[in-house]
């Protein structure tokens, strides 16, 4: 399980050196191979190729002709290729994505149960001050047995 925030950095070339507590855990319970996207830009999301696979599996039952199917598939391949870790640990984040994330410098990198987000620190902080955790939303996840 992936769970906890670690900072990283991305280097001159791109690549994301994955915290090695992280990168152990994929590792062992689903392999090297990744799938590197975004849904909107804002982040790079990195998922284990196996959990990747689950996710097409699931939406292969939906139908093609639905447009949210359409706009999922359409943003997760104008942003997404399969990557694997190298032999520092590190994966490469390409160009487009790298820029639209502002994937630059120091990273926070989120485990998220199964699968890595990773987030420019300062986008990340903004993004915190400026959608706090309200008492509504208490009473959202109180509903759910939260």
């Amino acid at each position: 399980m992936l769970r906890g925030n670690l900072s990283a950095k991305i280097d001159d070339k791109g690549r994301l050196k994955i915290p090695t507590r992280f990168r152990a855990a994929i590792e062992d319970r689903y392999g090297a191979q990744l799938f590197v996207t975004s849904l909107t830009g804002d982040r790079v999301l990195i998922y284990p190729m196996p959990v990747w696979m689950e996710i097409e599996r699931k939406l292969a039952q939906v139908p093609s002709t639905l447009p949210a199917r359409a706009k999922y598939f359409d943003r997760v391949n104008y942003f997404g290729q399969p990557g694997e870790f190298d032999k520092q640990g590190r994966v490469s984040i390409h160009a487009r994505l790298r820029d639209e994330a502002a994937m630059v410098g120091e990273v926070d990198v989120f485990g998220q149960y199964d699968h890595l987000d990773i987030w420019n620190h300062e986008r990340f902080t903004k993004r915190l001050d400026g959608d706090p955790f309200t008492d509504d939303d208490a009473r959202a996840l109180a509903d759910h047995g939260m």
